[in-house]
């Protein structure tokens, strides 16, 4: 691994704290920002440029054709794109460089591939097989089955849910109180499926787990604290291999799945996009995508001059 300059690691050092105590980043994100950089670093380094004020935008071109040439997908490099110009921003603004060298970067324009969803055959068949198996009462089949019910009534994100706590959810309105991206709060409803799987876990299942480090989890591992996103993706993983679905996904594709099936029903995009969470509404929109792909393969299988 190459060494890095004092002056590099320094300015990273700023930078995390500039990304948490300012701008108010998740870990998760922030520690994203930061290996995209730490790799930025050592490509400039290579080239002997020890210290961050004397990047340049033709340093910053190399690092992204050297990441294209070992294979990394375009999301990869555009996301590296957006890493290094918020940080030479950062340097020019804090006095730590003359210019923005990153002010001419352009991003490689990823490809947005249309989300893979259940569909609504699947989505039973999985939610029946985890009620079925939670009918014992062992208190982490109730927790699966809760568990799953609310990612596909909410469309909430893997790391959203895993950070709700027994206060977030209003059980009498049923809604959900879950902080999202960039620390923004959002409410959002489930369905009587959902609140009777939460409801059995919160009466039955969680007190069988619940230790002094529980705290005010609402989802909690074997060993009593905090659930963790690792052991969701494995109880997804694991269902659908149990029910037999015909594609693979993970918590993502529930949410996916959840916000193709509101759009299939009618909701509207501006519902959906506040359900979701999404800053921008051009991301909600790719799932209108998905519904006219669904409605071309149907047409294609059953009209006769198809």
């Amino acid at each position: 691994m190459t060494e890095l300059s004092e002056t590099w690691a320094r300015a990273l050092a700023d930078y995390e704290r500039h990304l948490v105590s300012e701008r108010d980043l998740s870990p998760h994100s922030v520690r994203a920002y930061l290996t995209d950089l730490v790799a930025l670093a050592a490509h400039a380094t290579r080239l002997g440029i020890h210290d961050p004020a004397d990047l340049t935008v033709r340093t910053l071109r190399s690092h992204l054709a050297t990441m294209q040439t070992l294979g990394k997908a375009r999301t990869t490099l555009a996301r590296r794109a957006t890493s290094a110009r918020m940080f030479t921003a950062w340097l020019a603004r804090s006095g730590r460089a003359d210019g923005d060298a990153g002010a001419l970067l352009s991003s490689p324009k990823a490809r947005r591939d249309l989300p893979v969803a259940l569909g609504h055959t699947d989505v039973r068949a999985l939610l029946d097989l985890t009620a079925r198996a939670s009918s014992d009462g062992g208190p982490i089949g109730l927790r699966d089955h809760a568990v799953l019910e609310l990612l596909y009534a909410t469309g909430i994100r893997v790391g959203e849910l895993c950070g709700l706590d027994v206060d977030d959810l209003d059980r009498e309105r049923s809604v959900v109180r879950v902080m999202g991206k960039g620390r923004k709060e959002r409410s959002v409803p489930y369905g009587a499926p959902a609140a009777d799987a939460v409801d059995r876990w919160l009466t039955v299942g969680r007190p069988a787990l619940v230790c002094e480090r529980s705290a005010a989890a609402l989802f909690l591992g074997a060993r009593g604290g905090r659930v963790d996103q690792r052991a969701v993706r494995r109880v997804v993983h694991e269902r659908l291999a149990a029910a037999d679905s015909p594609v693979d996904i993970g918590p993502h594709g529930l949410r996916h799945t959840a916000a193709t099936h509101l759009l299939e029903g009618g909701a509207d995009l501006r519902s959906v996009q506040e359900i979701l969470g999404h800053a921008s509404l051009g991301t909600t929109q790719i799932y209108t995508h998905v519904s006219t792909e669904r409605l071309r393969a149907a047409y294609r299988l059953a009209h006769p001059r198809a």
